[in-house]
């Protein structure tokens, strides 16, 4: 088969689409043939060498997949050869084929296409993790989430509204802020001029935001405490912002708040199906009633994923860019 191999760690150029060794389902995996695979901030840093694969996961960058079972393993019951799945990776999903424990697929959401579905089961996943799951996100309260015109952006702003919350985010271009406001965000905020501190005591005339979705880290940690109300949720999912922040205590307990951080990839098997199955019965019928779509900037090649890589660097999107496999 073939796949996206990293050479060394770099630039985009290091990505190479070539012929790798066939895999094969252990028991309790099925084998899927890959239509499609999206990209992630993740892949960047794993292509830079910041972001290893978990002991036993496959080496080739993709976090998710979208594509048919071919080949299932000793002891797997509830999916068969030909069935159309989606899936949350550990890694591998820039190749032809991919194994995949069955707690982490998903069937493809009645209404979406084959290719559009490998945008879904990481941000979605992300997002009911971490905003429900985690902060416990209620009808009524104030939401906010940083890089709204994301992935994870664009799903947190759809799954938030659905939910009742007041949402505001923060995106860096005007057709960006824009497209969240299509999605469903009652406050946009263009972080290159405007200070999102003051624009949240604005909009929620001092009381601050219930619960904040975080990519940026360090960078926002301090600021995104003074953004917190009483009572607030920070949930940070990303470093974009740096790795090391200086936290006050005092305005934390002030607060009575609380800051968690997590990832997704590094879970064992069995937290990842825990979510997954909270995500096919709680979103699954949202996206199939077509009140949750997947955002999809482009589609390429998967032979062009240097490219793909480029576009995210350069934050050329909004939404997910999927890669075509098949």
């Amino acid at each position: 088969m073939y796949a996206i191999t990293i050479a060394e760690p770099g630039g985009p150029e290091v990505l190479t689409w070539g012929e790798v060794p066939d895999e094969k389902p252990e028991p309790g995996e099925v084998l899927v043939e890959v239509a499609a695979t999206a990209v992630n901030r993740a892949d960047l840093m794993q292509r830079q060498g910041f972001y290893r694969p978990p002991p036993g996961a496959s080496a080739y960058p993709g976090l998710e997949a979208s594509g048919r079972i071919v080949e299932v393993g000793a002891g797997v019951s509830g999916w068969a050869v030909g069935d159309e799945v989606c899936a949350l990776l550990a890694g591998g999903g820039y190749a032809e084929r991919v194994r995949v424990p069955t707690g982490q697929l998903l069937p493809v959401p009645e209404g979406v296409d084959l290719i559009s579905a490998a945008a879904l089961p990481e941000v979605v996943c992300t997002v009911w993790s971490n905003v429900f799951m985690v902060a416990h996100l209620r009808k009524g309260e104030n939401f906010l989430v940083h890089g709204g015109s994301s992935g994870i952006g664009t799903m947190a702003i759809q799954l938030a509204k659905v939910a009742g919350a007041r949402i505001l985010t923060t995106a860096g271009s005007a057709a960006k802020l824009e497209r969240c406001r299509e999605l469903g965000a009652d406050v946009t905020i263009d972080y290159r001029g405007e200070d999102f501190v003051a624009r949240v005591a604005e909009a929620t005339a001092g009381a601050g935001v219930d619960v904040i979705l975080d990519n940026m880290g360090a960078k926002y940690l301090d600021r995104n405490v003074d953004a917190l109300a009483v009572n607030g949720r920070l949930v940070v999912i990303g470093l974009q912002g740096g790795t090391r922040g200086e936290l006050d205590l005092n305005k934390l307990l002030m607060k009575r708040a609380a800051v968690a951080a997590t990832s997704l990839r590094a879970r064992p098997v069995a937290e990842k199906s825990a979510i997954v199955a909270a995500v096919r019965e709680h979103v699954w019928p949202l996206v199939a009633a077509g009140r949750v779509v997947p955002i999809v900037d482009r589609v390429m090649p998967v032979a062009e994923a240097a490219d793909a890589h480029r576009v995210l660097e350069e934050s050329g999107h909004i939404g997910k860019v999927v890669l075509r496999v098949r």
